[in-house]
């Protein structure tokens, strides 16, 4: 018997094989978008922020120039990913597992809320470790994924923290890092 519940939304065709079904096609237009992050299509940073909404706009301005402050040199800002992308250009470093740039920290706007992709401390754990632990200092509620700090308002997020973190890694200490992660794996 097929269940009649939501999650079949989008469904259209079912191949019926002995004691079960199984999903043949699903119509992607009708199903839930619910978990998907904002997509852009800008094609520059500028085009980026002009196209978000009003209330996100001057938060995602002031953590970009805070980054942009930090960010050592040889770190070029992009659009790349459908995000702010801060990266090693590839005429830098060419060698990496993807052939694209080596990202270094990211900035987003997604459905629910924005995020900071901070690349650059993940690659050392004690710079990791540091930063959450001035980031909980700070008294500010603590939102960290497994790769990006996520908040719905800039006064969240401790913008002195994030700069910090962001100058700690040179190019030279992040590409070896990247290289020896790239060994161990």
């Amino acid at each position: 018997m097929l269940p009649t519940d939501s999650t079949w939304k989008g469904i259209r065709r079912l191949r019926r094989r002995p004691g079960r079904y199984e999903i043949d096609e699903i119509d992607e237009s009708t199903t839930s978008t619910r978990a998907a992050s904002v997509r852009s299509d800008a094609t520059s940073v500028a085009e980026y922020l002009d196209e978000l909404p009003d209330d996100r706009r001057g938060d995602l301005e002031a953590v970009r120039a805070s980054i942009l402050a930090a960010i050592p040199s040889g770190v070029v800002e992009t659009l790349n990913w459908g995000m702010i992308s801060f990266e090693i250009p590839l005429e830098r470093y060419p060698d990496t597992y993807n052939s694209q740039p080596l990202l270094f920290a990211e900035l987003a706007n997604q459905k629910r809320h924005m995020a900071v992709y901070l690349h650059c401390i993940y690659a050392d754990p004690t710079i990791r470790q540091d930063f959450e632990n001035e980031y909980a200092a700070s008294g500010k509620p603590m939102d960290i994924g497994k790769s990006c700090v996520r908040f719905t308002r800039l006064e969240r997020l401790p913008l002195d923290a994030i700069e910090r973190a962001v100058r700690r890694m040179s190019v030279e200490e992040y590409i070896a890092a990247y290289e020896a992660s790239r060994r161990r794996s």
